[in-house]
């Protein structure tokens, strides 16, 4: 009897932490660069679809490849659902031309449009990493966050994960499956 019990309270206190609702941090303010492909890509191609940002540059050798790995590894996991998408913005556009956001791309076994290599002058791309993402952008390309963002349908931040860390992915998966579950 005390196991079953045990199993109960075990059960509620799992289903209750993977049921709490994501607050609403932050309104994603418009904006639109330039996807690798050459289309504009921003606030009104994330409405309506569940997006996961980060900001990488192609030629890190630091963070960028072990947040390259997450991400895929969450590019994989959402493969079957087109209502899960992956934006990831270049830190170093001096660098980082639309052709090497391209073969970047290709690098890391992106095989369809569910994930994006954007492009903007470096200006626009430290604004909208310090007053859209609420991310620092100090020091590019080499000071930029390792932290995923998680965005709603809305364009509302509802979260953010270390790219870094295993438990951080695993948080961001169940993340992305309460907001698929609640659209």
């Amino acid at each position: 009897m005390k196991r079953v019990s045990l199993l109960v309270v075990l059960l509620s206190v799992v289903i209750g932490c993977t049921t709490k609702s994501l607050p609403v941090l932050y309104d994603l303010p418009n904006f639109s660069f330039t996807a690798s492909s050459g289309t504009p890509f921003g606030t009104a191609e994330m409405r309506e679809k569940i997006t996961i940002v980060d900001f990488i540059f192609t030629r890190c050798k630091g963070v960028c490849p072990v947040m390259a790995a997450s991400m895929s590894d969450l590019y994989h996991r959402f493969e079957e659902d087109s209502n899960v998408q992956f934006v990831s913005i270049t830190v170093d556009p001096a660098h980082d031309t639309l052709q090497v956001l391209q073969q970047y791309a290709k690098d890391v076994g992106v095989s369809d449009n569910r994930w994006q290599f954007l492009w903007a002058p470096i200006e626009k791309i430290v604004d909208l990493s310090e007053n859209g993402f609420k991310l620092s952008a100090e020091n590019l390309p080499g000071g930029h966050s390792s932290r995923f963002v998680l965005i709603d349908k809305s364009a509302k931040i509802r979260g953010y994960f270390d790219g870094l860390e295993g438990a951080e992915m695993d948080k961001l998966s169940a993340g992305i499956r309460q907001l698929l579950r609640s659209r």
